[in-house]
């Protein structure tokens, strides 16, 4: 199974059995909010419960957002991954966790935690802050215990139905076995011609027994039919299993038949697939072949044997193989890691093989500034991506051993573009606390823990944080100078002051950065630099000079083929012809080119930024039910950020200027009539309008029948499903039902949205 953050994952192999715990399952999850799924690792907790998922999405029609937990080791980062499975980029300075519960308030949603055992506590705190806060989201996690939170309704997951050998007679019999199904279902891929036959069946029964039914026990001993008969597959388990029965051994025999059946494949593998078992299960989810080999190499292992190794492990169904782009990447069950990680500690490997692990990903951090400015901008930070969780244990080593910390700080600085991308802005600042915790006093990185900390913060707009962070940084620079990190600071101020609305306090620190980033050929820096220098200059001084600064910026951009920063320039760029000319016709142009280049590279800040002026465009054009469905889209962009117009003061300027003198033109119930569309239209559609390229259709008056056309009105005046129900003489449920309906066919979230919609049709 793969999926994207925030999809259920998609099923690769056929699904057997399960029909009764799945049936239990959804008359559980209807009534109540919190379900959890308890088992022992390789019961099946996972695969049942997206087929639970899954099925409640499509009965439903709410969304199903999937969180995969079992890479994450730090209860400290779960709401900020939840935030990011949800598309949500954490922007403002709030927690993650109530980020998360704004999106979630009024929202109808399934939301899916998987893997939760070694995050319990963290994960209850968040699922009761969820539950309290979001009337219609429930919860699905799966855990090997249950996570104590009030309401919570508990399923074991049982291991599948498996027979009493003595007392089954036929092939027949043994068939309606779950157990043997799935047994026959996986052997079936890899030798076409088995079957449960009258030969086989008594070993076949024997061996279900004897594996307890535990799919994954089931999954691993199918792979020895490619090697040895049915019968000698029985036999070598049933001897593993009495030896580990035997003497002291205290563990629940369940326990010891998955721990059996993981010795019997790890003991069947080679003494080089052994090792290469062993020191894979370091990485964190999928990794390349380029990484095992750097890493495994350094094991004892040829560097030119680990893809025959990887290819045995394949073939062991050790390793999962999966394909992401163009490039092919593995990765390792949970259980299988674990597995892996304690053989990796047995023989004292582990210190050494995370040390190796690190080495690695943080040459992809030092590789990566070499490609940052180029056209392959994009495709980088989609490796970053396929990486992080990779990442995110290296500087786990970096900031719990001792005297590593710096190696970490030096990492983040060289990808710290990635958390611009990806809006992990809080995360970004629990790595730099932890780092400011460990770090000595003397060590010259604390100065660049400090300064990303300060612009993590200034693009959440926690603006103490902000002045004591560059104020100390400033510090440390004065007892240990460093120009290009001087330059960071000046410039970090000079966003500051832009944002808050003094240009005129930014107009120093950014000059002088530009030339400090200049002598030292920093080309990133330079152009954040030139941004700001550029936009404070033409708001304060000279409108045409701080064009001819961001003009010259865009063009060293499209020169070196960045795209980011090229869209921040040409998005202040247009700000600065509207705020300071109101020249609706380069604004327009330049915006649009803006939000094309944003939307390529994913930077949400601006095209929500940009969504802005051009919404401002509009009503400067008069055309005033464009400016109010723009308004509408950016503010779903503020919001999916955890952010608003008010952190960028001059921009919040013109915004309140054309929304008030739009909500005049159009009257207050059309007004929020266009801005509610604006909001509800899909993200794609959204960008499409924006730019000019489609006008989306208004939900004409017949898209809802009679009956939910009254029922839409009876939303609008105020009244709840309970009170739509006793006007109209039907149960709650049914009302409710048709609210769901009337938000599906208009694209709405809110019965707000109805409200303004139902208004703008009186008109």
């Amino acid at each position: 199974m793969s999926a994207q953050s925030g999809a259920l994952p998609v099923e690769v192999t056929s699904y057997v059995g399960r029909a009764k715990e799945a049936a239990q399952a959804r008359r559980l999850l209807k009534p109540g909010r919190l379900l959890t799924f308890t088992g022992a690792g390789g019961v099946g907790k996972t695969r049942l419960a997206i087929r639970v998922a899954a099925d409640a999405g499509r009965r439903s029609q709410d969304d199903v957002v999937f969180v995969r937990l079992a890479e994450l080791r730090d209860a400290e980062l779960l709401a900020g991954t939840v935030a990011e499975a949800l598309g949500l980029r954490d922007q403002s300075g709030r927690a993650p966790v109530d980020v998360v519960v704004g999106h979630l308030r009024n929202r109808r949603m399934l939301l899916f935690l998987d893997n939760c055992e070694h995050l319990v506590g963290g994960c209850a705190r968040f699922v009761e802050a969820v539950l309290a806060g979001c009337p219609e989201v429930s919860v699905l996690v799966t855990s090997r215990q249950s996570i104590g939170v009030d309401g919570e309704q508990v399923l074991p997951v049982p291991p599948l139905d498996v027979p009493v050998p003595e007392q089954v007679r036929s092939a027949d019999e043994l068939a309606r076995y779950d157990s043997a199904r799935l047994f026959a279902d996986r052997a079936r891929s890899l030798v076409s011609s088995f079957a449960i036959t009258e030969d086989n069946f008594a070993d076949l029964a024997r061996l279900c027994r004897l594996l307890e039914g535990l799919p994954l026990a089931i999954e691993l001993a199918a792979v020895r039919l490619r090697s040895l008969s049915l019968p000698q597959v029985a036999e070598r388990l049933a001897d593993r299993l009495a030896l580990l029965t035997g003497g002291s051994r205290v563990a629940p025999e369940r326990q010891q038949t998955l721990r059996a059946t993981l010795e019997w494949s790890y003991e069947l593998c080679s003494e080089s697939e052994r090792l290469m078992w062993a020191w894979v299960s370091v990485f964190s989810g999928a990794f390349d072949l380029a990484a095992a080999e750097q890493v495994c190499g350094g094991a004892g292992i040829d560097p030119d044997a680990v893809l025959g190794l990887i290819d045995g492990l394949l073939d062991k169904s050790v390793l999962i193989r999966e394909e992401q782009g163009h490039e092919v990447r593995y990765r390792m069950l949970e259980t299988l890691r674990e597995y892996g990680l304690d053989r990796l500690a047995e023989a004292g490997d582990r210190l050494r093989a995370g040390r190796l692990h690190r080495d690695w990903y943080a040459g992809v951090a030092e590789r990566f500034p070499a490609g940052r400015i180029g056209l392959d901008q994009v495709a980088m930070m989609v490796a970053l991506r396929h990486d992080y969780p990779n990442i995110r244990v290296a500087l786990d080593f970096c900031f719990t051993e001792p005297g590593e910390a710096a190696t970490g700080v030096r990492m983040v600085a060289a990808i710290v573009d990635f958390w611009s991308f990806t809006g992990l802005f809080t995360e970004l600042r629990v790595w730099m606390d932890r780092a400011l915790d460990v770090l000595p006093e003397q060590a010259p990185e604390r100065a660049t823990a400090l300064r990303i900390k300060g612009w993590t913060a200034l693009f959440q707009g926690d603006g103490e944080v902000v002045a004591e962070a560059f104020t100390a940084a400033a510090e440390l620079l004065e007892r240990r100078p460093d120009d290009v990190e001087s330059a960071y600071v000046a410039s970090g101020w000079a966003v500051a002051a832009v944002f808050s609305g003094r240009p005129a306090a930014a107009i120093a620190p950014s000059g002088g950065a530009m030339a400090g980033f200049r002598a030292h050929g920093v080309i990133r820096g330079e152009l954040v630099a030139a941004i700001a220098h550029g936009i404070a200059v033409g708001l304060i001084e000279d409108y045409q000079r701080g064009r001819e600064v961001l003009s010259e910026t865009i063009s060293r951009c499209v020169r070196d083929g960045e795209l980011q920063w090229r869209a921040w320039a040409q998005c202040c760029l247009a700000f600065l012809d509207m705020k300071a000319v109101r020249d609706a016709e380069l604004a327009d142009r330049i915006g649009t080119e803006a939000l094309r280049n944003a939307h390529l590279v994913g930077t949400l800040e601006v095209q929500a930024f940009t969504t802005e002026v051009l919404a401002s465009v509009a009503g400067y054009r008069g055309d005033h039910p464009r400016a109010a469905k723009l308004l509408g889209v950016a503010d779903r962009g503020w919001t999916t950020m955890g952010s608003a117009p008010a952190a960028y003061v001059p921009l919040s300027e013109l915004r309140e200027e054309y929304a008030a003198s739009t909500r005049q033109a159009l009257g207050d119930a059309a007004f929020e009539a266009a801005f509610a569309e604006g909001r509800a239209l899909n993200p794609d559609v959204a960008l499409r309008y924006a730019l000019g390229e489609v006008e989306p259709a208004a939900a004409p008056a017949g898209v809802l029948t009679a009956r939910q056309t009254e029922i839409a009105e009876l939303v609008a005046a105020g009244l709840t499903s309970r009170e739509i129900a006793e006007r109209l003489v039907i149960s709650p449920r049914t009302a409710e039902t048709h609210v769901d309906h009337i938000l599906t066919k208009l694209g709405f979230r809110t019965r707000a949205q109805i409200a303004a919609w139902v208004a703008g049709r009186a008109r």
